[in-house]
């Protein structure tokens, strides 16, 4: 079985934030844009954690609608 990436990407002005994550880790993910937020060191702001986190989700139900397949009618 091949293993799948997701990929978030956050540009702000001069800086990015990429975060490469399979759909086993994305709890770590999350925890990780909390983690972030929280810095004070950092630009990136709570928003922009939770619109992360939100796609991350919004990723996670797109790559279950593919796992499963349809269901036959039949």
């Amino acid at each position: 079985m091949q293993r799948e990436f997701n990929i978030l990407a956050l540009i702000k002005g001069e800086e990015r934030y990429v975060f490469i994550y399979d759909d086993d880790s994305r709890a770590e993910l999350i925890d990780a844009l909390r983690d972030q937020a929280a810095d004070p060191g950092l630009t990136l702001t709570w928003f922009d954690a939770a619109v992360l986190t939100e796609k991350a989700r919004e990723q996670g139900i797109a790559n279950l609608a593919k796992e499963k397949p349809a269901r036959n009618r039949i």
